[in-house]
């Protein structure tokens, strides 16, 4: 099977990829295209490849691909990806955390999603904002709102 793209690191490229993968702290996924360039260097086969990364046949052909188009480091780095940026910053995080963590309204024994999404509101910490935001934003903190502790550290 004749490859469309092949790999040609030179000698600076080859120190610097093997530096980068004793020495820096990397994601499996930067740690995986750095091992794949230097394979493809290596003139390896797609499946030797696969068999020594892990990774899938198109991402290697797709790592190839793409440090032909566009060289080095295009090849190695993320490219951005598309999503909804964020709607609550760390302060409007920390401020549903607190109230969460505060007593719960009369007449109820605990917060519920529900009635710290409208209470948030009522505040006017954000526009508006769903229960399962609220539930995901205290999964992410590993709060506790029927602890006794409310997740904070007993010692």
């Amino acid at each position: 099977m004749r490859k469309a793209a092949f790999v040609r690191l030179t000698e600076e490229q080859r120190i610097e990829l093997a530096r980068q993968l004793e020495r820096d702290a990397l994601t499996g996924r930067q740690r995986r295209r750095l091992q794949i360039l230097l394979l493809a260097d290596q003139d390896q086969t797609d499946e030797q490849i696969v068999q020594a990364t892990g990774a899938s046949a198109s991402t290697v052909e797709r790592i190839r691909k793409r440090f032909a188009r566009e060289g080095l480091e295009p090849a190695v780095t993320e490219k951005p990806r598309s999503g909804a940026p964020p709607k609550l910053d760390g302060k409007q995080e920390a401020l549903i955390v607190a109230l969460a963590c505060s007593d719960a309204p009369e007449g109820h024994a605990q917060w519920s999603a529900r009635l710290l999404a409208n209470r948030v509101v009522e505040m006017e910490i954000v526009e508006s904002i769903s229960e399962s935001s609220v539930r995901r934003l205290l999964k992410k903190t590993r709060s506790s709102r029927g602890r006794s502790g409310r997740g904070a550290s007993r010692r």
